[in-house]
């Protein structure tokens, strides 16, 4: 049988302002990609995972078919490779490179490795693959520093204040619906559920994600990072997790003004 000629059609270099820890850590959450990466995965099915890396069979958009990818973590030699093991660009390998640089900085380097194209496929295939990784590195790293930074934050010593956060009148509290407010230096949400006004954590408890920006239908938001989802009736998961979003001050209504207080 014909061994695959292998072909480096492009490489991609950028600086990341995030630590080599969070990387590592990113590179690992296979389950982030259809939620954080909604224009360049629809599902991701995992088959197995561990300190080594992960594979799983995962859709990209426009495609019927699913490919199984196969992530490998050689942390001693600080890269990683990406392999197609099945289905559309069976046996593309993509070889990340890190160099730290700093505390929360990392140099990456990706080079694509595809088999058997043709000299004048060469230039286009390319350029589609830095677009497409330029865009899932922007959006890892927001994620990632969103993420460096509510942990940062977890360790600063946090007291609940006894005086009430004054929202102004009724009227012009629901006019701002959702209003993202700060309470003792923690971001919280409120929205009206069956006309009453509550108070939401837009911290995710999974991976500290951003519920602010996350998609709201009915009673459950969504994180945009994990897709996990919670109700928040009950600030409960709805999916059997077993998570639950952090105590929200109550939404006080007392002579047509709006507060936020402690109970």
């Amino acid at each position: 049988m014909r061994r695959a000629r292998i072909v480096t059609v492009a490489v991609y270099e950028r600086l990341i302002r995030a630590s080599l820890e969070r990387i590592w850590e990113n590179v690992l959450d296979w389950e982030h990609l259809p939620a954080l990466h909604r224009e360049s995965f629809t599902s991701v099915r995992r088959i197995e995972s561990g300190e080594w890396g992960w594979s799983a069979q995962v859709r990209v958009p426009g495609s019927e078919r699913e490919l199984t990818l196969r992530v490998a973590l050689d942390r001693d030699a600080l890269r990683y490779v990406t392999t197609t093991v099945e289905g559309p660009g069976a046996g593309t390998e993509i070889w990340t490179t890190l160099e730290p640089k700093s505390e929360r900085e990392t140099q990456i380097r990706v080079e694509f490795r595809v088999p058997d194209v043709s000299p004048e496929r060469i230039a286009t295939l390319g350029a589609g693959y830095r677009a497409v990784y330029a865009k899932l590195w922007d959006e890892d790293e927001a994620m990632m520093r969103r993420r460096e930074a509510m942990l940062a934050a977890q360790k600063q010593p946090q007291a609940r204040s006894r005086e009430p956060l004054e929202l102004g009148a009724e009227a012009d509290v629901r006019a701002k619906l959702p209003l993202d407010v700060v309470v003792d230096g923690r971001p919280f949400r409120i929205v009206e559920l069956d006309g009453a006004l509550v108070a939401h954590s837009t911290v995710c408890p999974h991976w500290l994600g951003p519920l602010e920006a996350g998609r709201r239908e009915g009673y459950t938001v969504a994180c945009p990072w994990h897709d996990y989802r919670f109700d928040l009736r009950t600030a409960r998961s709805c999916d059997g997790r077993g998570l639950r979003l952090a105590p929200a001050p109550e939404v006080r209504l007392e002579g047509g003004q709006v507060s936020l207080r402690w109970s």
